[in-house]
């Protein structure tokens, strides 16, 4: 029976399938192999004895299932594996597994194995959310809204750019990725305590090879472990990646908020249940979740870090740990990736109420662009601000419309026409570079993929 919701609630079957025990043990055996080879290339091992270990060295032959038998008995994971493998060899082949390797050297080096599966899946979704939101940003660069600081109305603003902003930081959380790939997917054959004595005189030329067999970079130096700063680098780039996806999925969860109700995501009102007592409810679910998720991501950063500092050449505290953070952080980060998709391509946008929360403040949202307009007409800027401000919060205090303010007041009309005055007080336009800074993000795209 299922117990963790990441079996049957949470994440994508293309991540799930990297990290499932077949898919662990798999690139386990394929690094056997590529050792097995590398060896025989140096005159280590018979070739013949390589060629049947690679024969063998998958799960047709070495069952996630025959290993677990082994294991319970030898109450170790990889002697297990190494004994798995070995008995299914024909001749005296298996007499030439895991010669000279350490366990890690196996499980550090199938583990960048994995690592290059998951940050492929991870950046090729991540690629398709950056386009959808590059998409957005185009459809919406004249799309005015209000802007929001300290959750009070500032200034006039654009949908486009709220769009452009998050495809801009996405772009850098992809290079993120493959800068962290460079450092982490790294082969090891170094032995127990990184020296690759059990090797002999060839040790490098070994542990070198069964990188470049494997399609990995070598790792310069090492213990017994590769060094853990490069896996809780990755762990950070992931949460990283959550927290952009947590801000914003949570602009429009409160962007759908019923006082502001400007953009919220899709609901089918003919089948979803937005509550079970109360009828009328359309929550926005999708982007909760990511909420909720993304606190998960970033807890496993703490851990993460914790694992890089280890007694002298290493001991094993990190090891139960990598087993839960590892999966699951690439998991949970793959599966709110999925629903920032859902969410953006989905999304719901109420021009009415844009409009409507543009004008709320009855033009008070203004008051910086009559500040600047005074001062390009000779008036001190300190000057302009105090008479713009009195006249602000005579509006707060009249419940009026600072256009009807300023246009009574004859400190300001000696410098502002009427006619002057009207065309300042549209927010439609006063949205500065805010089209040209996204069209200069949406040309910058076309060198991204």
């Amino acid at each position: 029976m299922a117990i963790h919701p990441i079996e049957y609630r949470y994440g994508t079957e293309e991540m799930r399938k990297v990290w499932e025990t077949d898919n662990k043990l798999q690139k386990m055996l394929e690094v056997e192999a590529a050792l097995a080879e590398a060896e025989a290339q140096m005159d280590m091992i018979p070739k013949e004895a390589a060629v049947e270990i690679k024969s063998k060295a998958n799960i047709e032959f070495v069952t996630s299932k025959r290993v677990s038998e082994i294991e319970a008995e030898t109450n170790h994971d990889i002697a297990s594996i190494v004994k798995a493998l070995a008995e299914v060899c024909e001749n005296d082949a298996g007499e030439y597994v895991h010669f000279g390797a350490t366990s890690n050297d196996i499980i550090d080096t199938s583990q960048s194995l994995l690592f290059k599966e998951s940050i492929k899946i991870l950046k090729d979704r991540l690629t398709l959310l950056t386009k959808t939101l590059l998409g957005l940003a185009s459809e919406n660069k004249e799309n005015v809204c209000i802007g929001r600081t300290h959750g009070q109305h500032a200034l006039p603003t654009t949908y486009g750019m709220k769009f452009a902003i998050w495809a801009d930081e996405l772009h850098r959380q992809l290079n993120r990725l493959d800068e962290c790939n460079e450092r982490l997917c790294v082969g090891m054959m170094t032995g127990a305590v990184g020296t690759t004595a059990a090797l002999g005189t060839d040790g490098l030329a070994v542990h070198k090879k069964v990188s470049e067999i494997l399609g990995l970079k070598p790792v310069i130096i090492s213990n017994q472990i590769v060094q853990r700063d490069a896996h809780a680098e990755f762990i950070m780039d992931l949460a990283n990646i959550a927290s952009t996806l947590e801000k914003m999925a949570l602009e429009i969860r409160n962007l759908q908020r019923t006082e502001i109700n400007e953009v919220g995501e899709s609901f089918d009102p003919r089948k979803q249940v937005g509550s079970s007592t109360m009828p009328h409810k359309m929550n926005p679910i999708t982007a909760e979740r990511i909420c909720g998720i993304s606190r998960v991501i970033r807890a496993y950063v703490a851990p993460a870090l914790q694992n890089n500092p280890l007694w002298h050449e290493r001991d094993l505290t990190n090891s139960s740990c990598e087993r839960i953070i590892l999966p699951e952080s690439c998991m949970l980060t793959d599966y709110i990736i999925k629903l920032s998709l859902k969410l953006f391509n989905n999304l719901i946008f109420k021009q009415d109420n844009i409009e409507k929360n543009l004008n709320l403040s009855h033009g008070l949202i203004m008051a910086e662009r009559v500040m600047a307009e005074l001062t390009r007409k000779g008036v001190g800027r300190q000057t302009a601000y105090a008479l713009v401000r009195e006249s602000s919060m005579d509006a707060y205090e009249l419940d009026s419309g600072l256009k009807e303010i300023i246009s009574s007041n004859r400190e300001i009309t000696k410098f502002l026409s009427p006619s002057e005055i009207e065309e300042i007080m549209d927010p439609h336009t006063y949205i500065g570079s805010s089209i040209q800074m996204v069209d200069n993000v949406l040309a910058e795209s076309r060198k991204w993929f």
